[in-house]
């Protein structure tokens, strides 16, 4: 499901224009992204828990020329499902 399929499906099930689940939709990305981005994590009890985690630097092989590279640290965001969509989905 790509978000084109997710804003048609949240209309027909909300009774929304695609209009206004397209706003929901792009207003929820924005939101978990700005929480992620200062440092928290979003729970949404029975669905999951997005996060972020560091990642330290490593040294890495280019597979081309077998060169080492060196692989900078950064932030990862990264989803835990929950107990209740795990359970669904098994």
């Amino acid at each position: 499901m790509n978000k084109n399929e997710l804003i048609s499906s949240i209309s027909n099930d909300t009774g929304l224009t695609k209009t206004d689940s397209a706003k929901a939709v792009d207003a929820f990305i924005s939101s978990v992204t700005e929480a992620l981005k200062s440092g928290d994590e979003v729970r949404l009890v029975g669905f999951g828990t997005f996060a972020v985690s560091k990642r330290s630097a490593t040294t890495g092989r280019n597979p081309r020329t077998g060169a080492e590279i060196k692989i900078p640290a950064r932030n990862q965001a990264k989803f835990k499902a929950g107990k209740a969509l795990q359970d669904s989905v098994n």
